[in-house]
């Protein structure tokens, strides 16, 4: 997949010891990650029905403070991934999924909990801002974490496929939020769901996460023991370093956050700013059918993440890229410029469909492209940090510019933006990538004869 290409080696951390033990991996992985994800877009689903109740009715600007907030968390994302990595790299994975998902549990609550700025005034914003950065901190740590779990609970000839459920649950999350809306949509009316309705629906994630603490810790560790108790007893200096990262192992690393800025800032204005455009667009009329619609759409774009992991175990990730890369600079504009000005249900749904379509060849398989790069001794980090350091800047920041420019009437140079990034990961894609090969997740135990050899 990757320009590396390690020898082979004796040795390797824990592995799954058969298809059913991998899948069962899989599974409760993906289990965490499907409520951690929950809990993030929870906030994005429900935004417009929670906003008067952080801010007033009468600040014109309201809509902007509630998605610079939803931007602001992604700040977090960078330094939750060098903590997480780290403490993954040294302790275990499973452990640091545990403790994120944990943290991610107790903000949901305290959002569903927090009085209303009718009550407490700029209190209940700022309580809204704290509770999303601490969660910003727990999700930059959970997507590179969980996709290097993920990636190596799975079996050599099987990690496309079973690696694409880390996007099928990230998606999965998104679905459920959506669907809780809908779900409240159809017995409430609007002015329940503005008023209360929204805090059940983050104290679902709340009480979902009791259940997944339970399954995670049932799961095997991917990481092998020698390498945790080496870690522990300082004899694996190098395990979860930022030095030996951003040192030893930069051309990975900046490897890393090329690829995911095109994917990023496709993922979140397809995903994010697509169902908000038909959610708008249908504001007027029918909001059930605008919901229903984003939830068929999400759904299928969740179905795609197996199909799309699977031919990449084919034909190899790079062409899975390289067809995403492509779709997303010539279909971009189309999307952005159509999708508002549909009053048909059918057409909006095929407009966002198709770039569904699209966007499944990065997200089904990123998770292991990613992992696929690093070596075991700093994965988790690697994968975590450039993963997190491009969502920051390009990815979290996408529905926030896109809005401004909509303010603005400035569309146009978002689009320019949102294409020309997609570009650059193109390039890299083609030029920087191979379809197949070694690869690190294939020679594991090679990482150790790295940091042997320092």
């Amino acid at each position: 997949m990757t320009t590396l290409a390690p020898p082979a080696s004796p040795s390797a951390p824990a592995k799954p010891a058969s298809l059913r033990r991998s899948v069962s991996n899989t599974l409760k992985g993906s289990a965490g990650n499907l409520v951690e994800w929950y809990d993030v877009y929870v906030y994005s689903v429900f935004a417009i029905y929670f906003e008067s109740q952080f801010f007033s009715s009468e600040d014109k600007n309201s809509t902007l403070y509630v998605w610079a907030i939803f931007a602001a968390t992604f700040l977090m994302r960078p330094i939750g991934a060098w903590y997480f990595g780290r403490f993954a790299d040294r302790y275990g994975r499973r452990l640091a999924l545990t403790v994120s998902v944990t943290i991610m549990a107790a903000c949901s609550f305290v959002i569903a909990l927090t009085p209303t700025a009718a009550t407490i005034g700029v209190g209940a914003s700022i309580v809204l801002l704290i509770a999303r950065l601490v969660q910003g901190f727990a999700t930059g740590g959970e997507y590179g974490t969980s996709a290097t779990y993920m990636s190596e609970a799975a079996i050599p000839g099987r990690r496309g496929f079973l690696s694409s459920f880390h996007y099928v649950t990230l998606v999965g999350g998104h679905v459920l939020a959506q669907l809780t809306l809908l779900v409240m949509l159809t017995f409430l009316d609007l002015p329940q769901v503005s008023e209360w309705g929204w805090r059940v629906a983050f104290g679902i994630g709340g009480v979902a996460a009791i259940v997944v603490f339970w399954l995670r810790r049932s799961m095997d560790e991917s990481l092998g023991a020698e390498s945790i108790e080496a870690a522990k007893s300082g004899g694996a200096r190098a395990s979860g370093s930022l030095y030996e990262l951003v040192v030893h192992q930069w051309r990975p690393l900046l490897l890393c956050f090329l690829i995911t800025a095109g994917g990023t800032v496709a993922f979140y204005t397809y995903s994010v700013t697509g169902p908000k455009m038909i959610q708008s667009a249908f504001a007027g009329g029918d909001v059930i059918t605008g919901t229903v619609l984003n939830l068929i759409a999400l759904t299928l774009l969740m179905v795609l993440q197996p199909l799309g992991g699977w031919l990449s175990d084919i034909v190899g990730r790079k062409s899975l890229l390289v067809f995403f890369g492509t779709g997303g600079v010539l279909y971009t504009w189309f999307l952005i410029s159509a999708l508002p000005q549909q009053d048909d249900w059918l057409n909006a749904f095929v407009i966002l469909a198709i770039g569904f379509v699209i966007l499944t060849g990065y997200t089904s398989i990123n998770a292991v492209v990613k992992a696929e790069l690093f070596p075991t001794h700093v994965r988790a980090l690697g994968v975590g940090l450039g993963y997190a350091l491009a969502n920051s800047a390009f990815g979290g920041t996408a529905p926030l510019l896109y809005q401004a420019a909509l303010s603005t009437g400035y569309v146009t140079m978002f689009v320019i933006y949102a294409t020309a990034i997609i570009a650059v990961s193109l390039f890299v894609y083609v030029f920087f990538l191979k379809n197949k090969g070694k690869n690190w997740l294939d020679h594991p135990a090679m990482g150790e004869q790295v940091k042997a050899s320092r």
